[in-house]
């Protein structure tokens, strides 16, 4: 079975792909301790979502090329293998809050302001919501580091051991889920938790109604 080449009518489909497969992992990283070359793993998950970034920008060739996809998972292996064992754990995050920061611009301008709805850009509004998630997961592990018994039920460790159940309080909170097995208990925290709950609300509101709207001018192009 081929693989069809990255491009800007399937690039959405590659980043969402990343993403989960991000999360899985993580997942099975903490269901399962023992798993090794877990940073390498992870590494190509994230070479993953770039790949579906890049695919935003014509100039990105290079990158899908074998040589590219190489130097570029071996660079992200190096650079993560090196912040951590200087322990820059708070350089590591901002390095990962910047790419989702990023990403969620480029995704957001080809999904709200292209003026065409079709399958991809449905699959890229998923997307955004996706990394919205990711961008509240990476500022509750801030918070969980920085500032001992800030979460309830989140232990103070290395960003990296609390992926797993940020990642997982953060979707549940934009969700407005809220189970109550994780809480927050310092007042930054607490605000980060509900501006994600409200922003995820909005969202929702906000993209069904551009979606419908984009969809009406389609029809109203057609029948005139």
């Amino acid at each position: 079975m081929n693989i069809p080449m990255l491009s800007k009518e399937n690039n959405f489909e590659y980043l969402t792909a990343g993403i989960v497969l991000l999360l899985f992992i993580a997942t099975l990283v903490e269901q399962f301790p023992g798993i090794p070359g877990k940073h390498l793993v992870q590494a190509f998950s994230i070479i993953t979502i770039v790949i579906g970034v890049y695919g935003f920008k014509s100039s990105a060739a290079w990158f899908r090329k074998p040589a590219g996809f190489i130097v570029a998972t071996l660079a992200l292996v190096a650079i993560g293998v090196m912040l951590e064992r200087l322990q820059l754990y708070y350089l590591h995050l901002l390095l990962l809050l910047g790419f989702y920061l990023w990403a969620i611009w480029l995704a957001a301008k080809e999904v709200f302001f292209s003026g065409v709805v079709d399958m991809n850009r449905i699959i890229g509004a998923i997307c955004v919501y996706l990394l919205m998630g990711l961008i509240w997961t990476t500022l509750y592990l801030f918070i969980a580091q920085a500032v001992p018994g800030a979460f309830n039920g989140l232990e103070q460790r290395a960003w990296y051991e609390n992926f797993s159940e940020a990642a997982y309080y953060s979707f549940v909170t934009i969700t407005t889920l809220g189970y109550g097995d994780i809480t927050p208990v310092a007042p930054l925290a607490r605000f980060l938790a509900y501006m994600e709950a409200v922003i995820g609300v909005f969202y929702m509101a906000i993209l069904v109604a551009s979606l419908i709207g984009l969809g009406i001018n389609k029809a109203q192009k057609r029948n005139q």
